[in-house]
């Protein structure tokens, strides 16, 4: 690390710690109070300000109470960082809990300000790829997707 990145990466693993430590006040003073968050492929998900940081993950340690985090890959450019996450656990009902994906951050300082939001469950079942593909482009079935099914 260099001067340039330390503090945002800092911010990112900061926020990683209070996670595993299931530490909600620490978590939420990881962010702005005006901290923007976008969920590009969700839209109606994204939300505005550290209240809504703190009502999710309430629900979260709550649900998940064994929730782990970990960060295999990040990189700083400027304020910005770019992170790859894995959040796992055992959900109150039982079931796994398992998220991957990115997160963009952008930082002041060593405040989380903005995100650009892109973890999603993981799919443990579900069509192979080549159905998956013909659904995304809206072609219809073929025989070996539904000898699959």
């Amino acid at each position: 690390m260099d001067a340039d990145t330390d503090r945002p990466l800092a911010a990112v693993e900061r926020l990683v710690e209070a996670v595993n430590d299931h530490d909600l006040e620490r978590l939420v003073s990881c962010f702005a109070e005006d901290y923007i968050n976008d969920t590009p492929v969700h839209p109606q998900r994204a939300f505005r300000g550290r209240h809504q940081v703190r009502k999710n993950w309430t629900q979260i340690f709550a649900g998940v109470a064994d929730v782990r985090a970990r960060v295999p890959r990040r990189a700083a450019i400027g304020n910005i960082v770019w992170s790859e996450w894995e959040l796992s656990g055992t959900r109150a009902d039982g079931a796994a809990f398992l998220l991957r994906g990115v997160v963009i951050f952008e930082t002041a300082g060593d405040t989380i300000t903005a995100a650009r939001f892109y973890l999603e469950p993981v799919e443990e079942t579900g069509t192979d790829i080549n159905a998956h593909t013909r659904h995304l482009a809206g072609t219809s079935a073929g025989p070996d997707d539904r000898q699959r099914q």
